[in-house]
């Protein structure tokens, strides 16, 4: 039986997350449900392709994706199902797809027409349950929608080079739950500009020269605790998706602060790379 993976902006406080499992067990007894994310800030389609971008190929090929992000259907946000890269997406038509496709070319694409579908406030649970269970079992896209080639595009907010190649301009692109900062900047990007260069990383005020591989790297473990950096120091790294990622080493975002409150930055906000 395939893995039903599902991504929403539904939170958990209320009883949207449980019904779909729910309603998913119902239908298929034996099924294998994994949550990626339920904290999507609402409507964010850019946050919402970033975390699928950096989790949907841990998962075996035939797993089927359930997208609960901005998917009440209209005449321009149409149900979709897709199949990229072996993987199964359900989602509206609002550009998730669209970012999750901007480097590869899906195998296929069908405009969802279920005979009968319900036309309530819930079309995640009316619509892509039934899609996702009948692809568990089995079942192909060809009989849930007809052949559809209108995604909708968006166009990701990319770093550009300036100053003859000394310069790197990126942004935020997403924030996660440490309050860590990752930028659009990815390490091919940044090494195919640096050519074994010295660097200074601008964030605000903030300025970093070097960039580490993990969290712990900040620390010197030769020098006496006394003298080491430790909690609270700012570093760069390598993220598990090969974006610079800016941190405060082992800090609370609820207590004393994460990256981003510290920094003060926010989504889109500018990060720059001064080649020396």
């Amino acid at each position: 039986m395939a893995i039903i993976t599902l991504t929403t902006d539904f939170g958990l406080k209320d009883h949207f997350v449980g019904t779909l499992k729910g309603s998913i067990y119902t239908e298929l007894a034996e099924a294998k449900i994994v949550d990626i994310s339920h904290a999507i800030s609402p409507f964010n389609i850019h946050e919402c392709a970033y975390i699928l971008k950096n989790s949907y190929h841990n998962f075996p090929k035939g797993t089927i994706h359930i997208i609960g992000v901005d998917a009440e259907p209209t005449p321009e946000n149409q149900h979709i199902a897709v199949l990229l890269n072996g993987h199964f997406f359900i989602a509206a038509n609002n550009g998730v797809i669209g970012l999750l496709v901007a480097d590869n070319k899906p195998e296929k694409v069908v405009k969802i027409d279920i005979p009968n579908p319900e036309e309530g406030s819930f079309p995640v649970l009316d619509v892509f349950v039934k899609v996702a269970c009948h692809i568990a079992r089995g079942g192909t896209l060809e009989v849930v929608g007809k052949a559809f080639d209108l995604l909708t595009e968006v166009v990701a907010d990319a770093p550009s080079v300036t100053d003859n190649g000394n310069r790197i301009v990126g942004s935020v692109a997403y924030i996660d739950n440490y309050g860590n900062v990752v930028t659009n900047i990815h390490k091919n990007f940044f090494e195919a500009y640096r050519k074994g260069r010295d660097f200074e990383l601008n964030a605000r005020t903030a300025k970093i020269k070097t960039i580490h591989h993990k969290y712990s790297d900040i620390i010197n473990f030769d020098l006496d605790k006394s003298k080491r950096a430790g909690a609270g120091a700012l570093l760069a790294l390598f993220n598990t998706g090969d974006f610079i990622e800016l941190a405060i080493y082992k800090s609370d975002r609820n207590t004393v602060g994460g990256a981003s409150s510290l920094l003060g930055l926010d989504y889109r906000d500018t990060i720059t790379i001064n080649f020396l």
